[in-house]
């Protein structure tokens, strides 16, 4: 027998796997929307002649993964219905895959990059005044000597997040908030080593005001520039190798 001729091995696929291949495929060819709700369990897993057991599992990994929903009770309230927006799930996949080094860490400066730039070039000429009120006033927040260096980071995060969602394009917004709220633990390890993340916070303060003022006077060009410079020259300055800004 040649070897083209040569036998596969019969793949053993799990119940569970069956199940959530079934309401993927479901969704995939628009059977089934956000907002849908699920049958019962004890209707679903009768149509799908397994134990409501094995469809339970199956559930758990879907709503681990931000496709559904569970919620409590009986009746038209309770039941397992698809998301109609965006969960945490994509991001504690992220969060997991960068704490196990799945990525290159020049991999991860460099989506950002890309991320970050055309947000800024996008949010110049799609920002509107209460898109810049907001901005500076997480800014402003940042300007308080009392705070921490972890709430600091997480304003700078605010920060850079919320120029995403000024370019009006939600799946940018969802990306870039996911991306910073993986590596936000980093960026805390990154304050603590320095010997003084004050005098640090200040350049990261002045650097964000100008690409401010460049959003504010529409200039995307320029707000691709400072962005590009404020992200890439912090780790550069600080001597820290692959750690991000």
């Amino acid at each position: 027998m040649g070897g083209g001729d040569a036998w596969e091995p019969v793949q053993r696929v799990r119940t569970y796997e069956q199940v959530m291949h079934q309401i993927e495929q479901r969704i995939l060819d628009g059977k089934l929307r956000a907002g849908d709700k699920l049958p019962s369990e004890r209707d679903l897993s009768a149509s799908l002649g397994i134990s409501r057991a094995s469809l339970r599992e199956a559930l758990r990994v879907l709503e681990a993964l931000g496709i559904i929903e569970i919620r409590s009770g009986a009746g038209p309230e309770g039941g397992a219905v698809l998301v109609d927006s965006p969960g945490d799930g994509f991001v504690n996949l992220l969060k997991l895959q960068l704490a196990l080094a799945h990525f290159d860490q020049n991999d991860v400066l460099e989506t950002r990059v890309a991320l970050e730039t055309w947000s800024c070039w996008e949010a110049a000429y799609r920002a509107n005044e209460a898109d810049f009120t907001e901005l500076a006033a997480i800014l402003d927040r940042m300007d308080d000597d009392s705070i921490t260096a972890a709430e600091f980071n997480t304003l700078d995060a605010a920060f850079h997040v919320r120029i995403a969602d000024a370019t009006g394009n939600a799946l940018i917004a969802h990306m870039m908030g996911s991306l910073r709220t993986a590596i936000q633990r980093r960026m805390v390890d990154v304050y603590a080593t320095l010997a003084d993340w004050r005098e640090t916070a200040k350049t990261v303060r002045s650097e964000h005001r100008e690409i401010l003022r460049a959003l504010i006077d529409r200039d995307g060009d320029r707000a691709a520039s400072l962005v590009r410079f404020h992200i890439t020259s912090f780790y550069t300055n600080n001597n820290l190798g692959g750690l991000l800004t």
